[in-house]
């Protein structure tokens, strides 16, 4: 049993190292007779890319083949550019490729002049020639030769993409997750890459804090407000409504760094808009400030408009609540973060939900059980109830009257 162990053992190893090594750059063949072998590579960090390049820093030519693995090129278009202006999309000089649907494979030169561009062919701001692609077994190759004549620096702002297609033609790609990552510096010399750029990157993580402050606040603290303000009150009157306060406040705070962030994204990503996630994170901001600034105006418990506001507070607790679970799921729609983030927050809300109707039962237990009680106290001592209706009136003590209300 051991060596049959052992040999599984070395038999998994030697596979997962086979298969780990064949999607370095560094082992690939170039198997076609006018396709030549490149000096340099790199294994580019998403969407399954990978790049191969030989420079002439003589007469600042790249011979470049960048190819696109694991892809369907009828239903799928791939992209590769240089970015001479900045580290974005926009500016972007790309080599575009995909089969049509009468099996030809279109490859082709676009500029890129904005972010919401279908790549129309067109010129390039440098020379590009000998243009062509391959597709086999699921994998896009674009061969090019780049005159770089008008670059002044061997390190090169290099964007790759892929995205769907519509009657032969692309569509807008995913603006999020890796496709908002795909972007690194190119060193033609060094025969290196470098890591996804400091803007890509900075866009990532403010991302990435947009969401996490919207879904600990709306998501998740707001929802724990509410409980303690409902069930609470039954058993701790009035720490229950200090707690309620001081919970909720905190969650507004944290709420406001989030949208804040957000609006912060939204002038950093011009041309790359979610409207319905934009509206509702409008709208919630600004019922959640309304319902700050209502505690203000908040009247007395035995004032005759008490009923409206409680009416009120309520309708607009819950609905920001319901705001606030929606926009989360569109964020997460939006973000596409690994899966298990949207199971360990639709988990959170079951055991939310779990946990209130838990509390629910016990409250009316208790409820019941003292309507129960005082009405046996009427029975046998309407003289007593009345002598301790008067202490918790407040006579005594100060303190409001005693509510069992649910």
């Amino acid at each position: 049993m051991s060596s049959v162990f052992l040999i599984s053992c070395v038999l998994f190893v030697t596979l997962f190292v086979s298969s780990t090594y064949a999607q370095s750059c560094t082992n690939y063949t170039f198997t076609s007779n006018n396709q030549m072998s490149f000096t340099s590579c790199s294994d580019l960090p998403y969407l399954n890319s990978f790049l191969h390049w030989t420079y002439n820093p003589s007469n600042k030519t790249a011979k470049i083949a960048y190819r696109h693995t694991k892809i369907n090129a009828t239903t799928r278009w791939v992209a590769w550019a240089i970015n001479p202006s900045s580290q974005g999309m926009v500016g972007s000089q790309a080599l575009v490729a995909f089969q049509k649907s009468d099996g030809k494979l279109s490859v082709y030169t676009s500029p890129i002049t904005s972010y919401q561009t279908q790549l129309q062919q067109g010129d390039l701001s440098f020379n590009v020639s000998d243009l062509s692609a391959t597709y086999i077994n699921n994998e896009i190759t674009i061969f090019a030769t780049l005159k770089l004549d008008n670059f002044n620096s061997t390190i090169l702002n290099q964007v790759w993409q892929e995205g769907p297609l519509s009657r032969d033609s692309p569509a807008m790609h995913d603006t999020s997750g890796v496709n908002t990552q795909s972007a690194a510096p190119l060193r033609l010399l060094s025969g290196q890459t470098g890591t996804t750029s400091i803007k890509a990157n900075s866009q990532f993580n403010k991302r990435n804090l947009h969401g996490l402050l919207n879904a600990v606040s709306w998501g998740i603290m707001m929802p724990i407000g509410i409980l303690f303000a409902r069930y609470l009150k039954v058993f701790s009157d009035p720490a229950w409504f200090y707690l309620h306060s001081i919970w909720q406040i905190t969650a507004y705070v944290i709420g406001v760094a989030g949208w804040a962030t957000g609006l912060q994204l939204g002038n950093e990503s011009i041309g790359i808009q979610f409207t319905a996630h934009r509206i509702i994170g409008i709208v919630l901001f600004s019922l959640a400030t309304l319902q700050a600034s209502a505690m203000l105006l908040r009247p007395k418990r035995d004032h005759k408009h008490r009923i409206y506001w409680n009416i009120y507070h309520r309708a607009v607790g819950y609905s920001i609540v319901v705001l606030g679970i929606i926009n989360i799921f569109k964020g997460l729609n939006i973000l596409k973060p690994q899966k298990k983030w949207e199971t360990y927050y639709i988990a959170t809300l079951v055991g939310l939900g779990i946990i209130a109707v838990f509390l629910e039962v016990i409250t009316w237990c208790v409820v019941i059980k003292r309507k129960k009680s005082v009405s046996n106290t009427v029975e046998k001592n309407p003289q007593g109830l009345h002598e301790s209706n008067w202490y918790n009136n407040g006579h005594e003590n100060g303190t409001n009257r005693t509510h069992y209300r649910v």
